[in-house]
This record gives structure tokens, sequence and C-alpha cells, in this order.
């Protein structure tokens, strides 16, 4: 008997959650198309790669926020997916309307992991959205490695700092216990507010995003942090490269040497 079709994305899926609660951080580069993506997945430091959704709807030229189209993202996302030889996690906004239906889509086209973000929705309904991504991925046979994002410290900016922790502890816990492996806090913040997210949520439960304030990766390791993704700054950075470079071959300047044929 042959293996089922979702037996592949199962074992990225269940890698994809060990290197979650692994000891070591997870570090994943966000990409935006397939050779973004197999640029980053041909270096042997990756063990995993994530897309960023704000970079694939300006690729398409779609303003973030769930404005592209569903179906568009999901082309991407499962392009993506089948270019490279490790772990997909994708960066599915709010579900698009949709969380349990978008993340199903999501595993046949080979995602094993998914970020979904509360948009500070009432915690119920935002439960419930995490529930039903899971649920969607126990019915494929895939243990889908759900990063439940919170946006408690980014949307929260008018509340006291120790209100806005105490809501993404409560949030994420919330999170956690409806099956979500880990909780995306994503802020700018320093090493004492990572320390009291860990003693929320549980070493090896957090994810954070690569912002100017947040401590480096050794410290976040140290920290008890299970994931630092980078969200739509390598896009940005590639682009910034872009115009560096053409303002300089504008200039009279010429290509220079060492480029890599990168496929």
């Amino acid at each position: 008997m042959s293996a089922p079709a979702s037996a592949p994305v199962a074992a990225r899926a269940v890698e994809l959650r060990r290197l979650h609660h692994d000891p070591q951080l997870l570090q994943v580069v966000n990409v935006w198309d397939v050779a973004s993506a197999r640029a980053v997945a041909a270096l042997p430091e990756t063990a995993a790669i994530a897309t960023a959704s704000h970079a694939i709807a300006a690729m398409h030229g779609y303003p973030d926020g769930e404005r592209i189209p569903v179906d568009l993202m999901l082309d991407m996302v499962g392009r993506i997916a089948d270019a490279v030889d490790v772990p997909v996690s994708a960066d599915l906004e709010a579900g698009y309307g949709d969380p349990g239906e978008t993340i199903r889509r999501a595993i046949g086209l080979g995602v094993a992991g998914a970020n979904l973000e509360d948009g500070l929705r009432p915690i119920a309904d935002a439960v419930a959205a995490v529930r039903a991504a899971v649920s969607a991925g126990a019915a494929e046979g895939v243990p889908f490695a759900l990063n439940a994002r919170t946006d408690a410290w980014l949307l929260g900016r008018d509340r006291p700092r120790d209100e806005r922790i105490a809501d993404a502890i409560e949030r994420g816990l919330a999170y956690l216990d409806a099956g979500a492996t880990c909780v995306f806090v994503p802020g700018d913040f320093d090493d004492d507010v990572v320390a009291e997210l860990v003693d929320g949520l549980g070493e090896r439960r957090l994810s954070v995003i690569g912002l100017p304030s947040i401590p480096p990766p050794d410290r976040l390791e140290e920290l008890g942090v299970a994931r630092i993704s980078y969200g739509p700054y390598p896009h940005r950075l590639a682009l910034t490269a872009l115009q560096d470079a053409a303002t300089h071959l504008y200039g009279g300047g010429v290509l220079p040497s060492g480029i890599r044929p990168l496929t």
C-alpha cells in the first residue's frame, strides 16, 4: 500500500514542531518567492524557512492585511513549499475569513506550519480560529506546527507595559491550550519583556521577530525563546540592495565581481 499524499508534509510538520521545541533557537529567514526560498534553503544553516505575507502581497502589487486574494497567496506558498526540501511555515495572516479551510488548503500544497494572527479580536474568536486550524491539520493527518500570533504588544501601545504583557500571556496560554505549537508575540522589546513572556508561556513556547531592540539570537536561546523570524525585513533588505546597486550603476559604476549564480 502506498503512503498517503499527506505523508511527506506530515513528516515535515513533525520536524518543524521538533525544531520549535528543541533547546536550540529556531531561526527562520522569511522569503517571498521560489528564487528567494531556494537561495535561503541552499544555506547549510537553514533548517526551515518562513514566508512573509507582506512581501508576497507586495510582490503581487497588493498592500498587507489580507488584501491579496487567498488563491494568490496560497499559490505562492505552495510553490515555495514544492521548491525546497526543508519545512515551510507560511504566514497566512488571520486565515482569510476561514482559518480551517485556509490551513487545509495550505497543507495540501505541502505547507507544514503557519502563522495565524489574532488582530486583538475577542479571545474566544481567536481561540476558535486556532482550534479550527489545528483541527484541519488533524483531519489531514498532519501535526501542523501552528505559530499562533497575538498582537497584544504590537497593537496595544496605548496600554501600560504590564497590561500588554499580561494580555499576551493570557491569550498565548489559551492558544497553546487550543493546540498551538508556540505563541508569536511581535514587538520591539528588550530582555526583560522577553524573560517575562517566557516565564508566563513556558520555555520554547515564545516566538519573536528580529526587530532592532530584540536581543541577539544567542541571548534569546539563553532566555528560552523557541523561534525568531524576520517578517518583511529580508524583502526590504533585498529591495534596498537593488536600489543601491541601480544607483551605483546609474552613477557610472559596474557590477561587482563575485556575484553568485543562484537559481
